[in-house]
C-alpha cells in the first residue's frame, strides 16, 4: 500500500543518515522519494535484484538474510526505523547480495537512486553520515563473523539475545525484547540448528536468565546473560 509521508517530519529521520539534510535537502528529498507498506514476510527486494533506489525504513523491522549452497537462511543483519537498505549494492553498482524481508508489517521510503547518487555526493554532511553508517555497519558484520567462528552456540545465543535487545530494545516493561523472532530465525541469525536453539533457550529459561512465553523473550537476568555471552573480559 502507497502512502504520503513528509520528510521534514519523520520521526525516524533522527535515526538516519538524512538527519544530515538541511531543510531544504529534506523538502527536496521529499520529492524524489515514494513511500510503501510492506506486509510481515513479504519480500522488499531479491538477492540477485538490480537496485532502483535506496530504500529507507520510516518503522518497522526488517532482516537482512542470504540463503546457502545447503538451503539454510543466514541473517545477516537486522534493521529498524531511520535504517537504509541496498546502499552497498546502489554505490558499488552491483546486484543486492541478499534478501529484505520484513519480520514485521513495516513502512519503507524509496529515494530514486539517480537523485540519491547525485546528493551523496553534493552534501558534505550526508557523505559524511553515509561513510559512518558503512563504517557501523562493516564493524557490526566484522564482530558477527568473529562470533560465529571463534565462540561455541551456547554463546552465540545468549550474545544473540543481548544484540536483539541493542537493536530493537524493550517493551514498556523494560525487560520483554520489542521483537518477536521465531526459533528458526534466532537459529538463521546465529548459525546453529533450530532444535540447538530452542534447547539452548529452554535452558535459559529453566537457569531463570529469560522468560519464554511463545515468541516473546523477556530478559529477566542481563548480567548472567552477558557472562554466558562470555562478553566480561
Amino acid at each position: 500500500m502507497v502512502f504520503e509521508h513528509n520528510c521534514a517530519h519523520c520521526n525516524a529521520r533522527t535515526n538516519s543518515v538524512f538527519s544530515a539534510l538541511e531543510l531544504d535537502g529534506q523538502k527536496e528529498l521529499n520529492e524524489h522519494k515514494s513511500c510503501t507498506t510492506f506486509k510481515k514476510g513479504q519480500v522488499i527486494f531479491s538477492e540477485n535484484g538490480l537496485p532502483l533506489g535506496l530504500f529507507c525504513v520510516h518503522s518497522g523491522k526488517i532482516k537482512l538474510a542470504t540463503t546457502g549452497p545447503d538451503g539454510k537462511e543466514q541473517i545477516l543483519r537486522l534493521v529498524k526505523g531511520g535504517d537504509i537498505l541496498g546502499y552497498r549494492a546502489l554505490i558499488s553498482g552491483d546486484r543486492y547480495h541478499c534478501n529484505a524481508i520484513a519480520l514485521e508489517d513495516s513502512s519503507v521510503c524509496v529515494v530514486d537512486k539517480n537523485y540519491f547518487l547525485k546528493i551523496a555526493l553534493e552534501d558534505k554532511k550526508l557523505c559524511q553520515a553515509i561513510f559512518k553508517k558503512i563504517s557501523n555497519d562493516l564493524k557490526t558484520a566484522e564482530e558477527h563473523i568473529v562470533s560465529l567462528s571463534q565462540k561455541n552456540v551456547r554463546e552465540r545465543v545468549a550474545e544473540a539475545l543481548l544484540f536483539f535487545k541493542a537493536t530493537y530494545g524493550f517493551e514498556e516493561d523494560n525487560q520483554t525484547l520489542s521483537v518477536q523472532l521465531s526459533r528458526e530465525e534466532i537459529a538463521d541469525f546465529v548459525g546453529t540448528s533450530t532444535e540447538s536453539a530452542i534447547r539452548l533457550l529452554s535452558e535459559f529459561n529453566n537457569d531463570k536468565i529469560i522468560e519464554l512465553t511463545g515468541k516473546k523473550i523477556k530478559i529477566l537476568n542481563p548480567d548472567k546473560l552477558t557472562k554466558t555471552a562470555n562478553l566480561l573480559y
